[in-house]
């Protein structure tokens, strides 16, 4: 049995953070139902290409474990399903502006209403009381990532995935899985109101630390670290690695690999704020240095020493590496139009209660019959929604 068997999710997110956050749940053995709008779906059907079976990749790789029901909640009819599955939920996650939650009746006293013990997490970009939309982007942008991604002398660059959206998504499934535990003590439910905003701002963890106690600001430094050296990306003969020292026995180990004890026994780089004070002088001497063997040569010789390097590899490259097939980070589905479908797996590695590899992403409405069945629709009634397009049915 998985630890979240017998747990109902009632999904009305949609894009990223949201549907990250439940499937994540879902691959821990949550009931996931997916609601989606009869026109259309989750917006990130639409986002492609590329496509597989009439489906994007965008959103087949969040969507996993997951069932679809398609409903029109500006009908009453619709808002009526709705409240169907609240009142049987433990838990109910939303990212609607709040003025649309409102009219939905999603907001967190409408809900509780139906369902006084429920556990309702509403993510949005600044909290949900602010009807201020908030895209990954922007959030970047405003919250700072930016101005510390890219080169010195470049432009401010955004991460290359939607990385607040990311985070901000797995706060949320934290936060519930603690609310649901303390349910389990207490038998009480709770409102939680999770923010990208806030995420951004938790994300910048060691740099926002720097600034808070030395008051200056951060600023770009490329690939490499503002509170270690040396700890960044060097040219070899023939690529790129990444080094990453972390201490200064680390660092007289580097030397020692590389043939540049006089280095290592150099009091301006002995040690780590030395080196960190020193960096315009030895970051310069070690890129001389490393461009004189190749990627294979330099990571013959840290490896075996204790130090932590790597090859600069593409995505491509990452996917079919050894490590990700070892590590199990690659599943495969059958979905019924794209057929064989590979994902991207699960990082949580349980030993007793693995994350689950149970459902391919869902069609849209593809079990919208089966759940309205199991709220006691007769067939009759379900063909009647159908045509009057309160719900849509694959």
């Amino acid at each position: 049995m998985h630890p979240l068997t017998g747990v109902r999710v009632i999904d009305f997110t949609r894009v990223l953070a949201g549907p990250f956050c439940t499937m994540n749940l879902a691959d821990m053995g949550a009931d996931v139902i997916k609601v989606e709008s009869t026109r259309g779906g989750d917006d990130t059907r639409a986002w492609g290409p590329p496509f597989v079976g009439g489906e994007s990749a965008y959103f087949l790789c969040v969507n996993r474990n997951k069932r679809s029901i398609a409903v029109d909640l500006k009908t009453e009819e619709g808002r009526r399903i709705a409240q169907g599955l609240i009142a049987r939920a433990d838990v109910v996650v939303h990212n609607f502006l709040p003025r649309s939650a409102e009219k939905l009746g999603l907001l967190y006293d409408q809900v509780k209403m139906v369902n006084p013990d429920v556990i309702y997490c509403s993510i949005s970009g600044f909290g949900n009381r602010e009807n201020v939309p908030g895209y990954d982007y922007i959030l970047q942008a405003i919250g700072g990532l930016m101005s510390i991604t890219g080169e010195p002398d470049g432009d401010p660059m955004k991460v290359g995935v939607a990385i607040t959206d990311l985070f901000t998504g797995l706060y949320a499934a934290v936060a519930i899985l603690n609310a649901l535990i303390h349910r389990m003590r207490s038998g009480v439910g709770q409102e939680i109101d999770i923010a990208l905003y806030d995420a951004q701002i938790a994300m910048l963890s060691n740099v926002a630390s720097n600034v808070l106690v030395s008051g200056q600001d951060a600023r770009r430094l490329g690939n490499a670290h503002p509170n270690i050296v040396p700890y960044q990306t060097f040219k070899t003969r023939d690529g790129q690695v990444v080094i990453a020292v972390g201490n200064d026995s680390q660092f007289h180990a580097f030397c020692r690999a590389l043939d540049l004890e006089s280095v290592a026994d150099h009091p301006d780089y002995a040690t780590n704020d030395r080196r960190v004070e020193n960096r315009g002088r030895l970051i310069p001497l070690l890129e001389q240095h490393l461009r004189t063997f190749s990627t294979d040569e330099v990571l013959g010789r840290l490896r075996p020493a204790g130090v932590s390097c790597g090859p600069v590899r593409s995505v491509g490259e990452a996917l079919s590496a050894p490590e990700t097939a070892m590590r199990n980070m690659l599943w495969t589905v059958q979905h019924s139009t794209a057929g064989d479908l590979t994902l991207v797996g699960s990082p949580l590695k349980l030993a007793a209660t693995p994350a689950r590899n149970h459902l391919p992403p869902p069609r849209l409405g593809e079990h919208t019959r089966e759940i309205l069945r199991a709220q006691g629709y007769l067939e009759e009634d379900i063909k009647w929604l159908e045509q009057k397009g309160v719900v849509f049915a694959c």
